[in-house]
């Protein structure tokens, strides 16, 4: 039972952006940086998205707000320290 609430986990990909002209990437270039696991929560009252991005550990590594309007704001967490 447990299995059917899991959240999914994605792979990051890298790659180097200095290179690309439109909108493909080749193989060669992109390189997997990890796995990571997304949600969306939507406030109906304000009309704000929030998507969380976070680590196979569960550490939330990115915060996103967009608002009903399309502005959007990011917070990038680092735990390095």
């Amino acid at each position: 039972m447990k299995e059917h609430f899991k959240e999914p986990v994605f792979r990051e990909v890298d790659y180097d952006r200095t290179i690309t002209t439109g909108n493909l990437i080749k193989s060669s270039k992109a390189n997997f940086t990890g796995k990571t696991k997304i949600s969306v929560e939507e406030d109906g009252h304000d009309s704000v998205k929030v998507i969380l991005k976070k680590d196979q550990d569960d550490l939330v590594k990115e915060i996103k707000f967009i608002c009903s309007c399309g502005k959007t704001k990011t917070i990038e967490l680092d735990y390095s320290e």
